[in-house]
């Protein structure tokens, strides 16, 4: 399998993970009702997630992607450092 072919492989991964959310949030019932999916049907959606999920990180091994931080342009790293807030207390 060449570099083209998983390229490929990776955007049909990629649409189909994309188009079974869609599905997904379109039939989600709002607000207490009913949801229209059965319990087995939910579960299957979830195993198709599961699985592109798995092949994908197969594919990224293959073509040798790393799981590193997103790369910027400019070079700057990403600020690591996480501010809390705390709201102030009555007195």
């Amino acid at each position: 399998m060449n570099t083209e072919e998983l390229s490929k492989e990776q955007q049909i991964l990629r649409i189909m993970r994309k188009t079974l959310g869609n599905v997904v949030k379109d039939v989600t019932p709002l607000g207490g009702r009913a949801n229209p999916l059965t319990a087995g049907t939910i579960q299957e959606i979830k195993e198709c997630f599961a699985l592109i999920s798995d092949r994908e990180q197969e594919l990224a091994e293959k073509l040798n992607f790393t799981q590193e931080k997103p790369y910027y342009a400019d070079g700057e790293k990403p600020n690591a450092n996480v501010i809390n807030f705390v709201k102030p207390g009555k007195e």
